[in-house]
């Protein structure tokens, strides 16, 4: 199972009823959050399924918005008596923000590991369960949309085990992805299994004006989280000055990019009740949801 929890759903400032943008992913009791603003901490809280865990925290960009919480955050994962290292991903320039940040942080009881990422290339990193993916955002900064995948073993195929010259006891081992020596001969998990099955797609951009790198990076996601910083068409102009984007914009690269579903995000501190524009959305993506504060899902594999 893969939970996927909208922390936040606003932009630019936080609101009494809305923290700042920012995405918690959970899977085979690993977490990875995108993007940790003001008041984050919060709302984590709130949800209640801890810190400790967090394995990976990325950042679209160095807008306060989207990265003043994580010296608080670093404490907090100091705290709670993590030692393993902690990995951080980023534009270029990660780790000399971070390192001002740290000013207020600078004690704590795990490394950090910096992941620089070229806004200007498509980039594929693979950190323990997720195979993450970036490409750059049209922003007023260096700026990264995200794509989470994971990979799927195919099925144990018995016929291919029979075949081989190796006690029933092994097999399980070669299940989970583990070589198997016997009598001086190497086993492979490929041995057994089948082709390899689809895994989940998550993807994530925040502060950007359309583009088809992100279409082309979403494309085919179980889940495409996108910003509507606006909804209502006068405010068409001020999204294109400010890099930010239209209901109706992250509905057609929802579309474009064929993805199941679509979750708005990244709401103006204008936009007091976004589920009053959902309309514009839905009538060029039907499948689309006006994301609020800790909205939950979690998906299963298909067979």
């Amino acid at each position: 199972m893969f939970d996927i929890c909208l922390i936040g759903t606003g932009g630019m400032m936080p609101l009494p009823n809305r923290w700042l943008s920012s995405m918690l992913v959970r899977f085979k009791g690993k977490m990875l959050l995108i993007d940790c603003g003001e008041g984050t901490q919060i709302s984590l809280k709130s949800l209640g399924w801890g810190f400790k865990n967090i394995d990976t925290i990325c950042f679209t960009h160095y807008h306060a918005d989207h990265i003043s919480g994580l010296p608080g955050m670093l404490l907090t994962l100091g705290n709670s008596e993590r030692t393993e290292p902690l990995t951080l991903v980023g534009p270029t320039g990660l780790e000399r923000v971070v390192s001002a940040l740290r000013t207020i942080a600078s004690e704590l009881p795990f490394d950090i590991i910096y992941k620089e990422i070229n806004t200007d290339e498509v980039c594929e990193l693979r950190l323990d369960e997720y195979i993450l993916k970036t490409c750059g955002a049209k922003h007023g900064v260096p700026c990264l949309a995200y794509s989470i995948e994971t990979e799927r073993l195919g099925k144990f195929d018995i016929e291919k085990a029979l075949k081989l010259d190796l006690p029933k006891n092994y097999w399980n081992m070669l299940q989970n992805e583990q070589e198997v020596s016997y009598e001086d001969k190497l086993y492979t998990p490929s041995m057994v299994m089948g082709e390899c099955r689809k895994g989940f797609k998550i993807s994530y951009c925040t502060d950007s004006r359309p583009t088809d790198n992100i279409v082309d990076l979403a494309r085919n996601s179980d889940l495409f989280v996108c910003e509507g910083m606006y909804a209502e068409k006068d405010k068409e102009n001020k999204a294109i000055d400010r890099k930010h984007m239209m209901f109706y914009e992250a509905a057609k690269m929802a579309k474009e990019a064929d993805v199941k579903e679509l979750w708005l995000t990244h709401y103006s501190p204008s936009l007091t009740n976004p589920k009053d524009y959902l309309y514009i959305a839905k009538e060029i993506f039907v499948n689309t949801k006006a994301g609020y504060d800790r909205i939950i899902k979690s998906i299963v594999y298909e067979e």
